[in-house]
């Protein structure tokens, strides 16, 4: 018995193709493109049940994103950092994706019989979802670049994909392609923009703040965190062991402060400023200050978790200071009219470099001004009066007591995370590795 053909209308599908079209016109964010896209090209007839596509984005911390979208369930949306998971890497090596690139193919298709073995570690996922056809493509955005899409195209029809229907998705692959390529270009500049400048600052500068002067008078609960003997270690371990041990203290004691309310305005050298804007008023406030102080338990406990690590292996302690203080900053562009930085400057960000400086010469890593302890609450040491440079009068210190440290079971939860590279972050380091290495380094990163 002879299963029945599906035919495509071929004037259904010009009709996606003229949606992506305008849709890259109008600005379409990348999401918005490809959910529209995958529920018309569904609504054309098409018999799809699991389309999966990733995009290389070119950004500093985060390689790609991923769009998994399922008939009747809808679409989900990932973003991976540039790391892979090493207890996944066979299941990675074993996948479609993998032996498409590693082939230099542009295309892989498999029918899939639910009663055979599965050639690869995905298939298992698909045969329980009843597909009967899968084809993988890769496509670049140009030659002589990182950016591209890959994906795969799955269906439940029975006898799987008919020519026609394959040559359907060949063609609205094509019109995809252009589409999705001027989304990420856009998604590419709003990323840098922000991995640079910040989220708060990044978004002010997008919407038309970059003229020199253009900013405001904020009030915040500012934080101020610097690595201790870091120009010893620079002398004696040499720039690439600084630079590796420089990103892992800011992986460590940074990151807490960049969530949550806060923001990290700018790195300058070994150190980093922290803000946690807010109202004026009391309760936002202690709010802020309550934020950033939960962010120091986090970064604490991380520094003592990296600092055991490199015990382990023969390595130094790094030591730190962390300092914390409420205040009025002038938030804004400054600079020369055609080199500008976005950042936060005025009399309560010296304030909080001089407490910080404070923890030199004092046996407590961590020293805040009283109108932080104030808007915190909690459990406070003074230290005393200190006259801090450059200020008239004498600012009472203090550190956080034994209560003030001890992490609540959200906090603890939080440091217990850990980024796990998943399909799409896989996909997309395999992609850009192989246009640039030979084939036998690509084992140092997994995909699925």
């Amino acid at each position: 018995m002879s299963l029945p053909r599906i035919n495509v209308s071929e004037t259904l599908l010009n009709r996606v193709s003229n949606w992506l079209q305008q849709s890259a016109l109008n600005g379409a964010n990348l999401e918005d493109l490809i959910k529209g896209f995958c529920e018309r090209l569904a609504a054309a007839g098409v018999p799809l049940v699991r389309v999966h596509l990733s995009f290389s984005m070119l950004h500093p911390l985060y390689d790609a994103l991923g769009f998994t979208w399922i008939r009747g369930k809808g679409m989900s949306v990932e973003g991976f950092r540039a790391s892979a998971n090493e207890q996944d890497t066979n299941r990675f090596l074993n996948s479609p994706y993998y032996y498409l690139l590693t082939n230099n193919l542009q295309h892989m298709r498999r029918q899939i019989d639910p009663t055979a073995p599965a050639e690869f570690t995905v298939f298992e996922d698909l045969k329980n979802m009843g597909v009967t056809d899968y084809l993988a493509f890769v496509h670049a955005f140009g030659e002589g670049t990182n950016q591209g899409m890959l994906g795969s195209w799955s269906t439940d029809l029975p006898g799987g994909f008919g020519d026609n229907i394959i040559e359907a998705l060949l063609q609205i692959q094509n019109s995809l392609a252009v589409a999705a390529k001027m989304a990420v270009l856009g998604k590419l500049a709003d990323n840098m923009v922000t991995t640079y400048l910040g989220g708060n600052a990044g978004k002010r500068v997008l919407s038309g703040q970059v003229r020199r002067g253009d900013g405001e008078t904020i009030r915040a609960a500012l934080v101020m965190g610097d690595m201790r003997q870091s120009t010893i270690l620079a002398e004696k371990a040499g720039r690439q062991v600084y630079i590796d041990t420089l990103n892992e203290f800011f992986d460590a004691i940074a990151a807490p402060f960049n969530k949550n309310g806060g923001e990290i305005l700018s790195f300058v050298g070994d150190g980093f400023l922290a803000v946690y804007p807010c109202g004026r008023h009391r309760e936002p406030s202690q709010t802020a200050a309550r934020a950033a102080m939960a962010a120091v338990r986090q970064a604490t406990a991380r520094m003592a978790e990296m600092n055991g690590r490199r015990k382990k292996n023969g390595l130094g302690e790094i030591r730190y200071g962390i300092g914390l203080h409420m205040g009025n900053v002038m938030f804004g562009n400054v600079g020369l009219k055609d080199r500008l930085t976005f950042s936060a400057f005025g009399g309560a960000v010296n304030e909080v470099s001089r407490l910080e400086g404070l923890t030199k010469t004092h046996a407590h890593p961590i020293i805040a001004s009283q109108a932080f302890a104030t808007y915190c609450g909690g459990d406070w040491v003074t230290l005393g009066a200190k006259k801090l440079r450059g200020v008239e009068t004498k600012v009472t210190v203090l550190t956080p007591g034994e209560e003030n440290m001890k992490m609540t079971n959200i906090e603890s939860t939080e440091i217990a995370r850990t980024d796990v590279g998943s399909e799409a972050e896989q996909v997309m380091l395999l992609y850009r590795n192989s246009r640039g290495r030979q084939q036998q380094r690509l084992g140092e990163n997994f995909f699925r």
